[in-house]
């Protein structure tokens, strides 16, 4: 989803720029360490919040932009996502 949103919005071609590279990271390392595991729901219902309050923003503008998006380029991620999204 940041690579989607990263090539519309900032122009790049198949390198994600510095600012979604970091936040690539950042996500990754967020979920590694996510004391939920595998059987996790989306973040949007989790209650536990382990984003940064700045870097919890940043994930919701690239998720506001790539959702809708993701049905066309990546039904079966986007499909996947909303049985995700169904879990307590």
């Amino acid at each position: 989803m940041i690579a989607l949103y990263c090539r519309a919005n900032h122009s790049t071609n198949n390198e994600l720029c510095q600012e979604c590279a970091k936040l690539h990271d950042y996500a990754v390392a967020r979920l590694g360490r996510c004391p939920l595991g595998v059987g996790k729901t989306t973040c949007a219902k989790c209650p536990i919040h382990c984003y940064k309050p700045d870097m919890r923003a940043q994930i919701k503008r690239v998720m506001r932009y790539s959702g809708p998006r993701m049905l066309r380029r990546h039904p079966l991620l986007a499909l996947m996502h909303q049985l995700d999204s169904l879990r307590a």
